[in-house]
């Protein structure tokens, strides 16, 4: 049985100030250091023998910390990359609040039916979560971490569970929680979302299991 781990980045420079990223390049905080950290020494007993991340900073830097902490090799994915936010990209969440506040609602309620400015296209999105996640299934390590972002990690739990990415904003992934997905050639089956025990303080949000 092949043990899957999502994680999301550590917290990064617009997490903190509340801006919208998709595929701005920003750097870590010292906080997303420390998280990183914390999720690679929780990790030392997973036998994880391969991450792979992002090539975004935010998640490449994540991955390459929790894989100097397990010894492993770290290779780099740009098919998990946030998707493109178009026009929103660089927006803070107050003006967005302030000013497309019902657009914000309906697209998160439903991305597919509406789609922000000139964003990158759900069907385009998908399609290369969905060749990410085979090659991954298919892999000939059975432990393996993939770090990257809300949105794309959210994106492969909907592959995972069979879902449309209508849901894909129905899940929460708090920077370093961790999703575990079991594959083998029949089954695929999610055994838990969001998980963040290596991180000190209770997350809103909170792990789901499956």
């Amino acid at each position: 049985m092949k043990h899957i781990y999502l994680c999301r980045h550590g917290e990064s420079e617009y997490n903190a100030k509340k801006i919208v990223q998709g595929h701005i390049d920003t750097d870590l905080t010292e906080n997303g250091i420390l998280q990183a950290k914390k999720l690679g020494h929780f990790l030392k007993d997973k036998g994880i023998k391969k991450v792979i991340s992002s090539d975004l900073k935010r998640a490449f830097k994540t991955a390459q910390i929790v894989a100097e902490i397990l010894k492993v090799n770290h290779e780099v994915d740009p098919r998990i990359r946030e998707m493109h936010f178009g026009t929103w990209e660089g927006l803070s969440y107050d003006w967005i609040y302030q000013n497309a506040k019902e657009h914000f609602d309906n697209w998160l309620a439903n991305p597919v039916k509406h789609p922000l400015p000139k964003q990158e296209s759900i069907e385009s999105f998908e399609k290369r979560l969905r060749l990410f996640f085979e090659d991954v299934r298919n892999h000939n390590e059975d432990n393996i971490l993939v770090v990257g972002h809300g949105g794309s990690i959210q994106g492969l739990l909907c592959i995972a569970m069979d879902l449309s990415m209508e849901y894909l904003w129905k899940f929460r992934h708090n920077n370093t929680g961790l999703s575990l997905i079991l594959s083998d050639k029949n089954n695929t089956n999610v055994k838990f979302i969001n998980m963040a025990y290596h991180l000190e303080n209770s997350l809103e949000g909170g792990i789901i299991t499956l």
